[in-house]
């Protein structure tokens, strides 16, 4: 696949800061909910070091061999917390994994602000064919193509992250939201179904079967409505 320096730093860049700010918006919410294990371990933080540290595969290596081959970036990381406390609380591990998702969609609002912005100021175009590197387009070059695709990137990957981590399966953080409205009388069986290894393998391979029926239809809708 073809594909310039710059995009691949583009996408890396933001693939990375996307990536740390879900994983520090759990460790941080943990931390404030009476569970310190992610803080402790030092991620309550912008910092990507600690968190590549901890997921070197699914922060450097896999995104960067799933650029290679696609265009585009896909990985993971991981923020440790206390399986006890998530346990006795309940509806704070759920907070705790919603924060993750609510990071994403801030990063998608505020991209989506800017370029709508740019927009508006004949600093961006619509593009012939959008795509998620080009939702939108310079009019002019210079600073103003590389803000229009690292916006587009942020805009479009997390977008796919908050949808992806909302589906209900494990080890999603869907899967840990619904104890939000889970009876407490059920609370203790379904995270014993949820924490089963055969759960995760089966949720993963859920997901990627379900996802591009819902997940990519939203998301070239999305796209169409930034223009």
């Amino acid at each position: 696949m073809d594909f310039s320096l710059f995009d691949l730093l583009s996408w890396y860049l933001v693939f990375l800061f996307s990536l740390v700010a879900h994983e520090a918006s759990h460790a941080l919410a943990a931390w404030k909910l009476g569970d310190s294990t992610a803080y402790d371990g030092g991620q309550v933080t912008l910092d990507p070091t600690p968190h590549i540290k901890r997921e070197p595969w699914g922060t450097v290596v896999v995104p960067l061999v799933a650029f290679i081959s696609n265009g585009w970036m896909i990985g993971w990381a991981s923020a440790p917390y206390n399986r006890m406390w998530a346990r006795l609380y309940p509806k704070r591990a759920a907070l705790m994994a919603l924060a993750g998702p609510v990071a994403n969609i801030i990063i998608v609002i505020i991209a989506f602000a800017l370029m709508k912005a740019g927009l508006a100021a004949d600093i961006f175009t619509s593009p012939d064919s959008a795509s998620l590197q080009r939702v939108v387009v310079s009019t002019n070059g210079g600073w103003a193509y590389a803000a229009a695709q690292i916006l587009s990137i942020a805009f479009s990957l997390n977008l796919i992250l908050f949808l992806f981590n909302l589906l209900p399966l494990p080890p999603l953080d869907g899967s840990s939201i619904i104890k939000l409205v889970l009876p407490d009388s059920v609370q203790a069986k379904y995270d014993d179904l949820v924490s089963h290894p055969a759960a995760a393998w089966g949720g993963i391979l859920a997901a990627w079967y379900f996802f591009p029926t819902v997940g990519f239809p939203l998301l070239g809708a999305a796209i169409r409505f930034v223009s």
